[in-house]
Order: structure tokens, then C-alpha cells, then sequence
């Protein structure tokens, strides 16, 4: 069996739909995220296929878990040979969650295995001063 590229001119009804910007959520279709609550954290798994340990980072910013992995370019270039269709994701993605402000950096748990990054964020209760309520009085 041979691999024949398809001419730009060619239907393909299939391909052309989902080159259509309402289905490209790159970010959502790279980092395809599920967060559970368990007890007194969050787990949150993240699915990164074909990434490595070394580079994934995850930082905390203004409240903010942010999560950026990025693939590494230099290898695919070194391959050799003439691609005819290229879906697998190269360079750079990051997803970001509110957690709150009250979390440190030594409060997170994070491993790697499997293409899943798993990590775990404690929930802190949330200070929240109840406001007293104000009437308006009603004149005559």
C-alpha cells in the first residue's frame, strides 16, 4: 500500500470539517484535563501524551496554577524523510486554573506517569467576610 497525499483540490469532507476553526481548541485538545474533588484536595490529571518529565513545568502566578509543557522541535527536525501528514502536536501549550491565593508552592504534590501528569491541590477555605446588609429606605 502506497501513501498518496491528497491534492488541495480534492473533498474530503471529513478533513475539511475539522480544519474549521469552531473545531480547533488546541489547547483543550492537547491538555485534556480532569479534576476531581477528593475529601480535603483537588486532584487534577492531565492528559500530556509524547511529552517528557523535564519538560513540563508547573508554577504558581498571582493565584493561579499554571501547567506549560512544550515538545521538543530539534528532534523532529533531525528526522529524516519527507512528511505527508503531520497531526502529532510540536512546540509549546499551557493551561491555567484559579486556586486561590492562600496556596503555596509546597502545598502541591505533582508526578508524572504514563503521558499523565497528576497533581494534587489541597482546598483551603475561602475568608469571606459576609457583607451587612443595607436597606434603602422607601420615601412617601
Amino acid at each position: 500500500m502506497m501513501m498518496i497525499p491528497r491534492k488541495k483540490d480534492d473533498f474530503d469532507i471529513w478533513g475539511d470539517m475539522f480544519r474549521n476553526p469552531f473545531f480547533s481548541n488546541t489547547e483543550g485538545e492537547i491538555m485534556k484535563t480532569d479534576i476531581k474533588e477528593k475529601g480535603d484536595k483537588y486532584e487534577i490529571d492531565m492528559d500530556l501524551p509524547g511529552y517528557e518529565k523535564d519538560n513540563i513545568k508547573i508554577e504558581i502566578d498571582d493565584g493561579y496554577l499554571v501547567v506549560s509543557a512544550n515538545v521538543d522541535t530539534n528532534k523532529e527536525e533531525k528526522e529524516k524523510g519527507k512528511f505527508v501528514r503531520k497531526e502529532r502536536y510540536v512546540g509549546s501549550c499551557s493551561r491555567s486554573f484559579y486556586i486561590g491565593e492562600d496556596i503555596e508552592n509546597e502545598d502541591i504534590k505533582a508526578s508524572f506517569k504514563n503521558g499523565t501528569l497528576r497533581i494534587e491541590v489541597p482546598k483551603k477555605e475561602e475568608k469571606q467576610e459576609i457583607p451587612e446588609k443595607k436597606y434603602i429606605q422607601i420615601e412617601d
